[in-house]
């Protein structure tokens, strides 16, 4: 009796290293316009400027670990305001669901960090080293003083360009014009060029030697996307109704005087040349192919040289692939129950993110009731309740008058505070700040509730009277 399960030989097909030729077309400018912008975004939005007023720092976009904040332009937000984060989660999360259900791998072929940088690392290789052609030629012959020349050059740029993208990160975690300086100067925090060096080091791994290898074996989304896509969404496809069978010019024309069959792809291979991950589009849909277009350029490019009509690698359905084999005329899904849910749930998200943006108080107030003791009991008989009183500011310097509503007759103190000719206790804090301060509620023996009695502690500002109020509870010493 045989074992089956027994398998022989490596479990994994050994790496063909993937030699992209340049390609020009459509998809080509709109990946390198993506690129231009997403990157020109990414390296230069930290020294963008935005005047928050006197004291606050002036960097557009900031995340303050120090003083815990993070600012967007005009939005500022506190810890507390985390679910604002959530809720650019979830949107994040149903646009890509989206684009996948509209056009398949999108975000794999356009947006992903990892296309963005390999491509610009393909683009320096080239420049450097020359197309497809003359990278192959040149890892087949000896090491010459040429050849070491361009590969020093071409590490160096990625090197660069790599541990630009690593400085370009940690700018957004302090001041831009700041850190560059003091990182330049060999002052900044030693965090700073933690950071720095491990950033470079994966932007220069991934996008400069693992490439295509981070998308098929690292990357899960190749495997989720397939199990949220369907048979209506756009792929890029070869559209083998037109193509096969698969000859040349000249035999095709020979085909077709004699009346015989003849497609119109002439096995040219640019559609695999031109390919980042090496893939074979000719073979259907497959888990190494990014969607991202080069693929329909380089074989539009042939397709126009030898006079046939282009599309015959393009963005199609399942749905269109089985009519046109009917000999029936394609059509298009774009609005169906699963694109209208994706957008109906991103349109609900970022209306209630901003509904609560826009009407979220600058004032809030937090209140912790003592524990050790819950409640003391005074010589007089009385009760006296100690709770600590966070009151948070988000905007500028102002005034709290502190009060207790829901028990008659308590008498409240703040230690540190006096009452003002009015009777009031006034608490000041800062501009964009917290103060934390420990209150006593007092109750005199014959104002005592019977039992334990929920009261609202109230913030009032003095100057516009909006109000925040936290509720908690008062513990008599009877129980």
């Amino acid at each position: 009796m045989t074992d089956d399960t027994f398998i022989e030989g490596p479990l994994y097909e050994k790496r063909k290293k993937v030699y992209p030729q340049s390609v020009h077309g459509r998809f080509r400018r709109i990946k390198w316009a993506i690129l231009c912008v997403t990157l020109g975004i990414y390296y230069l939005l930290p020294f963008v400027r935005w005047d928050r007023g006197y004291g606050q720092p002036s960097q557009a976009v900031l995340v303050d670990f120090p003083h815990r904040r993070f600012y967007f332009f005009f939005i500022e937000l506190w810890p507390q305001e985390v679910y604002y984060f959530t809720g650019l989660l979830i949107i994040a999360a149903m646009t890509l669901f989206l684009m996948n259900a509209v056009a398949g791998r999108l975000w794999c072929g356009y947006l992903c960090p990892q296309t963005v940088w390999t491509d610009l690392f393909y683009a320096i290789e080239r420049w450097v080293e020359g197309d497809r052609r003359e990278r192959m030629q040149a890892d087949k012959r000896y090491w010459t003083l040429d050849h070491i020349r361009k590969v020093v050059t071409k590490h160096f740029f990625w090197i660069m360009i790599a541990w630009w993208t690593g400085g370009a990160w940690v700018l957004y975690f302090d001041d831009a014009p700041t850190l560059v300086k003091e990182l330049a100067t060999f002052q900044a925090p030693f965090i700073a060029y933690l950071w720095i060096g491990i950033l470079t080091a994966t932007t220069y791994l991934f996008a400069g030697h693992a490439r295509e290898q981070t998308c098929i074996y690292m990357c899960p989304w190749p495997r989720i996307q397939a199990a949220l896509t369907d048979e209506w969404a756009l792929n890029v496809t070869y559209r083998r109704d037109r193509g096969e069978p698969r000859m040349s010019v000249k035999k095709a024309d020979a085909a077709r005087i004699h009346g015989a069959a003849a497609g119109d792809c002439v096995d040219c291979h640019q559609c695999i040349n031109v390919c980042p991950t090496g893939v074979d589009i000719r073979h259907g849909i497959q888990l190494g192919c990014i969607q991202c277009g080069l693929c329909i350029d380089a074989c539009d490019n042939v397709m126009t040289e030898i006079g046939r009509p282009t599309g015959l690698i393009g963005y199609d359905t399942d749905i269109n692939m089985q009519r046109r084999q009917e000999g029936k005329p394609p059509i298009y899904r774009i609005i169906r129950a699963r694109t209208l849910i994706y957008t109906v749930a991103i349109a609900i998200v970022g209306s209630i993110m901003l509904y609560a943006l826009a009407n979220r108080s600058t004032v809030s107030i937090n209140v912790l009731h003592e524990r050790n003791p819950l409640f003391v009991q005074l010589s007089d008989g009385g009760v006296r309740n100690d709770y600590t009183v966070r009151l948070l500011n988000k905007g500028a310097a102002r005034s709290f008058a502190i009060g207790v509503e829901g028990l008659p007759g308590a008498t409240v103190r703040i230690a540190g505070v006096h009452r003002q000719a009015d009777g009031r206790l006034v608490v000041e804090v800062g501009q964009d700040q917290t103060r934390e301060v420990r209150m006593s509620v007092q109750v005199e023996p014959a104002q005592l509730p019977k039992a334990a009695t929920i009261i609202e502690i109230t913030s009032t500002e003095t100057a516009s009277g909006q109000t925040a109020n936290a509720r908690d509870h008062f513990v008599p010493a009877d129980l």
